[in-house]
């Protein structure tokens, strides 16, 4: 399952590392948007298999940050 952001910002933190498993909900990246932190969350239970960006990247809505299985 992919992990995506709703909107355009720059990733402030990443709270994860590959194989770290994960549970619904849980807060897995921060990201900034317009001056404000936001969370993202896990859609899922799983196991982190792949992590596609890092602290400082910019990215685009939509954009996939995170594979979870």
């Amino acid at each position: 399952m992919e992990v995506t952001v709703p909107m355009e910002g720059k990733i402030v933190a990443i709270k994860v590392n590959v194989g770290d498993k994960v549970s619904e909900d849980d807060e897995i990246a921060v990201m900034e948007a317009m001056k404000m932190e936001m969370p993202v969350v896990s859609p899922a239970d799983g196991v982190v298999k792949e992590i596609k960006v890092k602290v400082g990247d910019k990215v685009a809505a939509e954009q996939s940050l995170m594979v979870i299985e």
